[in-house]
């Protein structure tokens, strides 16, 4: 079957007349009635490989485009605010890079309390938590 279904597929691929599409087609259907295959199963297959060609260039017109931007501060969040109302997409990539991660650290001699970034608040009695964001020291 899978070489029955290479074939068709060349043959609806191929920029053919409609003459020679069906003269193409005649000479697969005489290879698959010499070797016993039912014309009826190489009909379904036609079928079914041009519904799914025909699925597969609707999906393709209808791909989102996305804009990334580096979160820095709220003012990124303004700024993609202003692409809701496009068909753009918008992806958000953090500074952080596995350089960054694995370079040796310098002496940081800031307290933790001081330090600008995301941070997380967790409830000692709800065990509930809140996580903000700041760039202040």
């Amino acid at each position: 079957m899978a070489a029955y279904r290479y074939l068709i597929n060349r043959m609806l691929s191929l920029p053919l007349s409609k003459e020679k599409e069906r003269e193409e087609w005649k000479k697969f259907l005489t290879i698959a009635n010499t070797n016993k295959l039912p014309s009826y199963q190489i009909e379904k297959l036609k079928t079914q490989i041009i519904q799914k060609n025909s699925k597969n260039v609707n999906t393709n017109q209808t791909q989102n485009k996305w804009a990334i931007f580096t979160y820095h501060s709220q003012i990124i969040r303004k700024i993609t605010n202003l692409f809701k109302q496009t068909d753009i997409k918008i992806a958000f990539r953090n500074t952080n890079t596995i350089w960054q991660i694995t370079r040796p650290k310098l002496q940081d001699n800031t307290q933790d309390h001081d330090k600008s970034g995301i941070y997380k608040l967790i409830c000692k009695t709800c065990n509930k938590g809140y996580v903000g964001q700041t760039s202040r020291t």
